[in-house]
């Protein structure tokens, strides 16, 4: 059986056009970050959760007492997908699709059989679609409640993101972080 660190050197060579942007943190954390693919700050710095939204997440752990360094947190997909935007011409940010989201599947399954989180937390609805094999559900109708999925809990919570582009979901990001705290 491959090892994670042989299944990462193999989709580095299968990925060879493309900056990855592997999982950080502690490998014996009780909790483990699901987020969906690197930004350009991730993909510059080749860490997970470093850019605006990282920094969103960071501020919600610290809230309520959680220490980051304690933590793994990865991504679904492990490079940027990108897009050209028609405004700008800019290269932006774009939301993976789901052939890419399960090309990088055995990986992220090979990440959680390492760490064995006793919790998963999802951050949006990319690495909730992805762990439920689902493409239609959506983190509104399943953030901040713990459920059940191939033997372990799962808990979705908006993405970090989605507090700079409505900032009514702070107080309701807040309260659905305090429920990881239990598992500290």
């Amino acid at each position: 059986m491959e090892t994670l660190e042989e299944m990462k050197e193999s989709y580095i060579k299968k990925h060879n056009d493309r900056k990855l942007v592997f999982g950080e943190g502690n490998p014996d954390s009780l909790i483990m970050l699901i987020g969906e693919a690197p930004g350009g700050d991730e993909e510059k710095l080749g860490r997970p959760f470093v850019g605006k939204a990282g920094k969103n997440l960071d501020e919600f752990l610290l809230t309520v007492g959680i220490d980051r360094k304690k933590l793994y947190i990865t991504n679904v997909v492990k490079y940027r997908p990108t897009a050209v935007s028609e405004k700008t011409g800019r290269v932006i940010n774009r939301t993976p699709t789901w052939e890419e989201m399960m090309d990088f599947m055995p990986l992220l399954n090979k990440e959680i059989e390492t760490v064995k989180p006793k919790l998963i937390v999802t951050l949006g609805n990319v690495p909730l679609r992805s762990l439920l094999n689902n493409k239609s559900i959506t983190i509104g109708s399943y953030h901040g409640r713990e459920i059940e999925v191939n033997g372990h809990k799962l808990y979705p919570l908006y993405h970090p993101a989605s507090v700079i582009y409505n900032r009514s979901l702070k107080e309701i990001y807040i309260e659905d972080v305090k429920g990881i705290k239990k598992y500290i």
